[in-house]
C-alpha cells in the first residue's frame, strides 16, 4: 500500500515526475467517485506484518517490564520507555511501519509518565505536573526524531493535560473550573488542527495526518465539559438537556462538513448517541431505545456520506473568503 507521502518522497527522489504523480491522483478520484481530498486518507495498518511486530513490541515490553520491575518500578518503566526508542529506531526509521510508530510512541510516551510518577510519586505532591510536562517533553523529542503523525497530538494532550494539572493544583476543590480549561483546551487543539489542516489544502502529505489525529483529540474535550456541565453524566436526561445535546452534535457536524473532516465528527458520536438511547427510553418508554439509536444515526450517517460533497459544497460556497481560504476547495459540478 501507497501512501501520498511516498508518492512525495518519489517526486523528491525523481522517480516520478509531479505531473505524472497529479494525474495518477486524479485517476483514481475518478475512479473512486470523489475527489482524492475528500477521501481522508491515513495510514494505520500497512499489512498484517504490523499486526505481527506490534504483536512482538507489546510481548518484549510488558515481559521487560514485568522482570526489571520485580526489582524495583522506576528502572522497570526506564526500560520500558528505552526499549520503546529503541525498537523505534527500527521499525519506524528503518522500516518505515505505520501501527508499530503508533504502539511504540505511545508506549514511550506513556513509559516516561509512568516513570516519572513511580519516581516522585511518593516524594511530591506536584507529581502530576511534572509527570505531564516530561510526557509532553517526551512527545517533542520523539517528533523532532521520528515524525510520527499522531506524535502531535500525543503532544498536545499532555501539554493540555499540563495546564489542566496546574489549574488542578491551584483550584484542587473546583470542579467548574476544571471543566472550564478542559473546554478551552479542546479549542486550542481544534485551532492546531487547523493550522495543520490550512497548510496542506490537498491533503498530500504528513500534516494532513497530523491534522486528523488533533481533530479526534479535539472533539471530545469540546463537548464532553458541556455534556457535564448540563448534569447528563449524574442522570439529569430531561428533555432540554438531550436537546442541547443533538443540536450541539448538529452545529459540530456542520463544522465537520465545512472542514471535511468526519473525524471530528465521530469522535464525539458516542455522546449524541448516549444522549438519543436517553431521551427515546425515557419519554418514549421503548425498552430497546439504544437499538432504535443506532438505527436512526447509522440511517443519517450513510445518508450524510452519499450527500457529502453536495452538502459540503452549499455549506462551504455560503462561508465568508477568509474560512474558505483555510479549507480544502470544494467541487463545483
Amino acid at each position: 500500500m501507497y501512501t501520498d507521502e511516498d508518492l512525495n518522497r518519489a517526486i523528491e527522489k525523481q522517480v516520478f515526475s509531479p505531473e505524472s504523480v497529479e494525474a495518477f491522483r486524479n485517476m483514481v478520484s475518478s475512479s473512486n467517485g470523489s475527489p482524492a481530498v475528500d477521501e481522508e486518507n491515513f495510514r494505520l495498518v500497512g499489512g498484517f506484518n504490523d499486526i505481527f511486530i506490534v504483536i512482538a513490541c507489546t510481548l518484549l515490553l510488558f515481559s521487560s517490564l514485568w522482570v526489571v520491575g520485580s526489582v524495583s518500578d522506576v528502572l522497570g518503566y526506564l526500560v520500558f520507555a528505552g526499549l520503546s526508542w529503541g525498537l523505534a529506531e527500527v521499525f519506524i526509521l528503518k522500516r518505515k511501519m505505520a501501527l508499530p510508530a503508533i504502539v511504540l510512541l505511545l508506549a514511550f510516551v506513556g513509559g516516561v509518565f509512568a516513570f516519572s510518577q513511580a519516581l516522585f510519586g511518593s516524594v511530591l505532591t506536584s507529581t502530576l505536573v511534572i509527570s505531564t510536562a516530561l510526557s509532553t517533553l517526551a512527545a517533542y523529542l520523539h517528533w523532532r526524531r521520528f515524525k510520527v503523525p499522531v506524535t502531535i497530538a500525543v503532544g498536545t494532550g499532555a501539554a493540555l493535560a499540563l495546564l489542566a494539572s496546574i489549574i488542578v493544583s491551584i483550584f484542587p476543590a473546583s470542579t467548574g473550573i476544571l471543566m472550564v480549561t478542559v473546554f478551552f483546551c479542546g479549542c486550542i487543539a481544534f485551532t492546531c488542527a487547523m493550522y495543520w489542516d490550512s497548510s496542506d489544502r490537498t491533503r498530500t502529505t504528513r500534516k494532513s495526518d497530523v491534522a486528523f489525529w488533533l481533530h479526534l483529540l479535539s472533539a471530545p474535550l469540546i463537548i464532553h465539559p458541556i455534556f457535564s456541565s448540563l448534569g447528563v453524566l449524574e442522570g439529569n436526561d430531561s428533555f432540554a438537556n438531550m436537546l442541547m445535546i443533538v443540536l450541539l452534535y448538529v452545529f459540530m457536524t456542520l463544522v465537520s462538513i465545512s472542514i471535511d473532516r468526519r473525524a471530528f465528527m465521530v469522535s464525539s458520536l458516542v455522546y449524541v448517541i448516549y444522549a438519543l438511547s436517553s431521551l427515546i427510553e425515557g419519554y418514549g418508554g421503548i425498552g430497546y431505545s439504544f437499538a432504535v439509536t443506532g438505527v436512526m444515526m447509522g440511517a443519517c450517517l450513510l445518508l450524510l456520506s452519499i450527500y457529502w460533497q453536495k452538502m459540503r459544497a452549499k455549506l462551504v460556497l455560503a462561508l465568508p473568503n477568509f474560512i474558505q481560504a483555510s479549507v480544502p476547495e470544494v467541487v463545483k459540478k
